[in-house]
């Protein structure tokens, strides 16, 4: 009985270029390598980027840092008190950025909004994505006052701005076979979003969420700096007061508390997967 083979799916050309490790570019490629060069010699010309004056200044980091030491946890509970209200800044500000993320990377995502709601969502989403935290967090320090209120409220539009893009984009590259079936069988926007997009995304919108998570555990140490509440307030006054050690011991605790957060991000992260 004669076997049937596959049929080869490569050609020539494909099994050349497998066979190739490094293929010299094309002219399209030249072209891409010398633009790129010149955006970054004119980035180092325009930021005054030296590798001469951080060799200079290198003597002047290590004293710095050598100040530092030994770290003083003299003030260690009050080190723990704004630590733990900061992760509570970054947990609210997280869930209520995200869920309103979520509502509207639905009018952002193309394939699922119509043309003018999805260009009017993405006006709103590039308007602030381009406005810094702490902005926000000076306009609520106003309106609010004081206290880490006003800097939940600052990481909740942050993270509209940050992370509802991604979530619209993480909606555009689902597979559009199974929301054109559903389509097909007369189910409603509504009905597509529920069993066709949202069960596609969702592995990527909960690992994006938890990034956004991490982030806003990091933003939150700075917006102390305007009085938004957290850590940052605590750090900003260490250095003005020259307590190089009391500096050092909030860094320290900054990072071990990023590197809990990370290793448990990653943990769920690895159970999705």
């Amino acid at each position: 009985m004669e076997t049937k083979t596959k049929p080869d799916l490569l050609t020539e050309a494909d099994r050349l270029k497998l066979s190739r490790p490094f293929q010299a570019p094309g002219i399209s490629g030249l072209l891409s390598i010398v633009v790129v060069a010149a955006a970054l010699l004119w980035s180092v010309d325009g930021a005054g980027f030296s590798f001469g004056k951080l060799v200079d200044g290198a003597p002047r980091m290590a004293d710095y840092v050598s100040r530092m030491w030994p770290p003083n946890f003299e003030k260690m509970p009050i080190i723990v008190e704004l630590l733990i209200e900061t992760l509570q800044m970054a947990i609210i500000g997280t869930l209520l950025g995200a869920l309103l993320s979520l509502g509207v990377a639905f009018g952002a995502a193309s394939n699922i909004a119509p043309k003018w709601l999805y260009t009017a969502t993405r006006m709103v989403l590039n308007i602030l994505r381009s406005i810094p935290e702490l902005i926000f967090a000076l306009m609520f320090v106003s309106a609010v006052g004081l206290g880490p209120f006003a800097g939940v409220l600052a990481i909740v539009l942050g993270s509209i701005g940050s992370i509802g893009k991604v979530y619209a984009e993480s909606m555009e590259s689902v597979p559009k076979a199974p929301l054109q079936a559903l389509r097909s069988t007369g189910a409603s926007s509504g009905q597509v979003i529920r069993f066709g997009v949202l069960p596609q995304a969702s592995p990527l919108l909960v690992s994006y969420t938890l990034l956004l998570f991490e982030g806003n555990v990091r933003g939150a140490t700075v917006l102390g700096l305007v009085g938004a509440g957290g850590i940052g307030l605590e750090l900003t006054n260490a250095m003005r007061m020259y307590d190089y050690g009391h500096m050092f011991a909030i860094v320290l605790s900054i990072i071990v508390l990023v590197t809990l957060i990370d290793r448990g991000s990653a943990l769920i992260r690895k159970k999705l997967s």
